[in-house]
């Protein structure tokens, strides 16, 4: 494992950075590039309900200082993925006696094999993200790689210490950006962090961490904020057709494609349909 990760930026070499076009991988290309690595950053496509303008993202990374960057579009896998996740039960997962759901890590491992399957492409051995070492991401994509490309090698900036030292808070990475000629500012940072994908959203982390708050702070971007006096849920009839265990129509539209289809994606509108809920820290589950 030591000599797999590197603490070190690799100088005049390719190194691939998974790509969001936030403000911790944005600070990161510019950074490589200016200590002297060449970055390629990859962009995935995930379906995310926030996200409205995928094509933009890889055009920012060039503007940052990337040697070429790609739009790779993942959500044929991640339907396949979450479909097969649904037949063997393991969309919502337990530990602990608390129920999860698994669309944020079933998005990772898609993310993982289909990023540096596209870096293959290019030549490109050395991985990086924005993850830190305090998540289970950094764990993940590191799995996901080397199932991917066994000769993967990792970097990320958030283990070198230079890079900590010079840009280790939201303040001083936009600083750096700014110091470069990039009018990037800090979005006003949210009490919890969010992740979607086509498949669902989770949300964790900052105040979501203490014991006496809960899911009444949190907005939901897919769901329905159920707990809300003024949200009021009506009754709606869903019909699915299955064939050989595949879902092929939904309210009696056929689809052919998966994406178009997916059960999660046309019941953003529905709500319920196949558990399409929110779960509590307690672990238990509400219809939305």
């Amino acid at each position: 494992m030591t000599t797999t990760i590197l603490e070190n930026l690799p100088v005049n070499q390719k190194v691939g950075i998974a790509f969001s076009g936030g403000l911790d991988t944005s600070a990161a290309i510019l950074w490589m590039r200016n200590k002297g690595s060449i970055p390629f950053a990859y962009t995935a496509d995930l379906g995310q309900p926030d996200e409205s303008d995928y094509n933009s993202i890889p055009k920012k990374a060039l503007e940052y200082g990337a040697e070429k960057a790609r739009l790779i579009d993942c959500r044929q896998q991640l339907a396949a993925e979450g479909i097969a996740a649904l037949q063997c039960g393991a969309f919502h997962i337990t530990t602990a006696g608390s129920t999860y759901f698994n669309t944020t890590p079933i998005g990772r491992a898609v993310t993982g094999t289909m990023l540096v399957a596209a870096m293959k492409e290019d030549d490109v051995n050395i991985w990086g993200d924005g993850s830190t070492y305090k998540g289970n991401d950094i764990e993940r994509f590191y799995r996901y790689g080397l199932l991917t490309n066994p000769q993967l090698k990792i970097y990320k900036p958030w283990l070198d210490q230079l890079f900590i030292d010079e840009l280790g808070g939201r303040s001083e990475m936009s600083e750096y950006m700014e110091k470069y000629g990039f009018d990037y500012k800090m979005s006003a940072e949210k009490a919890y962090s969010t992740d979607s994908n086509m498949l669902g959203a989770t949300h964790e982390a900052k105040d979501l961490e203490f014991l006496n708050s809960g899911m009444h702070i949190v907005q939901p971007i897919m769901g329905v904020a159920f707990w809300r006096d003024d949200v009021k849920i009506e009754k709606e009839t869903v019909t699915v057709r299955f064939e050989e265990g595949m879902p092929v129509a939904l309210n009696g539209v056929e689809y052919t494609d998966m994406v178009e289809l997916h059960p999660f994606f046309e019941t953003y509108r529905y709500g319920f349909f196949f558990n399409f809920h929110i779960i509590t820290p307690e672990g238990h589950a509400h219809d939305g």
